[in-house]
């Protein structure tokens, strides 16, 4: 177990010599072990995060190093607020959730930017005006065979976000058309709210009923493939180990009912957990507010996740 006075060497296991590349590598070992999600402690997840935002910035390194020398390094930075996502209800974990006093940390509540942009001792990595909007983006014109139709369903899967999600979650922020870094493919939307990212993809079926059996959507007879985004979903799961990252498609009907087409969800085995949802465009609404509100900082803005998403992750 890490000790709360240990340097942020040791909490990532590097020299102090150690490289970008090799910090890198060890804050995403030490934030898989740590994430509450993952059965870890929140504490050291949050001394883990804490450590890699001070030693990956040069500048901030050197102050450290030099405080480090003269053995006057403080790491109580690691406990000043919540940086890990919701751990299960009832887990080990669960119990070590701290939030500062007199904060309510609810998704209705006004964003909360992290790092502030008051601190004038930090640089912004986007504008402020950047940051606070909540739609960044639009539906790429992709290809010329099936273009209109893609922008089509996602144009609506943007007007359902942006008129059922968003407004009840402020801090919520909408991505569209980002470079995937799993196979150089596009996903359509991304969602971020705190430490919790969903990655959208849309379909468009005629009404009528459907069996989603985990790998395939079923309808009279015929077998339908949903968008591949399971290996995208793991492929940002490991760019951002302290993020909670999931996949969602949503499938519209051509009347625009929320509640068409019907999916009917296969059965899974206790304690299962799906890489990608399946669901109707109700479902999506109703899901999505669930997984981002759940966490204990939701009206967070994490403003250096939201830069490199911004960047199209290049």
């Amino acid at each position: 177990m890490t000790e709360a006075n240990s340097s942020h060497y040791q909490v990532l296991k590097v020299a102090v010599t150690a490289t970008d590349k090799e910090i890198k590598l060890a804050y995403r070992r030490a934030a898989r072990s740590a994430h509450p999600d993952q059965g870890g402690d929140a504490a050291i997840f949050r001394q883990v995060t804490a450590a890699y935002e001070t030693l990956i910035d040069p500048q901030r390194r050197k102050a450290y190093d030099r405080s480090y020398a003269a053995g006057s390094f403080q790491n109580g930075s690691a406990d000043s607020g919540p940086h890990f996502d919701a751990p299960p209800a009832g887990s080990r974990a669960s119990a070590t959730v701290h939030r500062q006093p007199g904060t309510r940390n609810t998704a209705g509540d006004p964003p909360v930017y992290v790092p502030p942009y008051n601190d004038g001792g930090i640089v912004p990595l986007i504008p402020l005006a950047q940051a606070s909007q909540q739609v960044h983006g639009t539906p790429r014109k992709r290809g010329i065979f099936g273009a209109e139709a893609r922008i089509q369903r996602e144009m609506r899967t943007v007007q359902l976000l942006t008129r059922q999600v968003l407004p009840a979650i402020p801090a919520a922020r909408l991505i569209n058309g980002l470079l995937s870094p799993a196979d150089n493919s596009h996903i359509d939307h991304a969602v971020l709210s705190g430490y919790r990212l969903a990655l959208v993809g849309s379909m468009l079926l005629p009404r009528g009923a459907y069996a989603w059996d985990g790998r395939t959507l079923n309808h009279g007879g015929r077998a339908i493939a949903p968008p591949q985004l399971g290996q995208v979903v793991r492929a940002m799961q490991d760019i951002f180990p302290e993020l909670n990252v999931t996949g969602w498609t949503v499938v519209h009907s051509p009347g625009g009912n929320l509640h068409e087409p019907v999916i009917d969800q296969h059965r899974r085995s206790a304690g299962e957990l799906e890489t990608v949802r399946i669901v109707n465009a109700a479902g999506l609404t109703r899901g999505l507010k669930e997984f981002l509100s759940s966490g204990p900082a939701p009206n967070t803005v994490n403003v250096p996740v939201l830069a490199r998403l911004l960047r199209g992750m290049h």
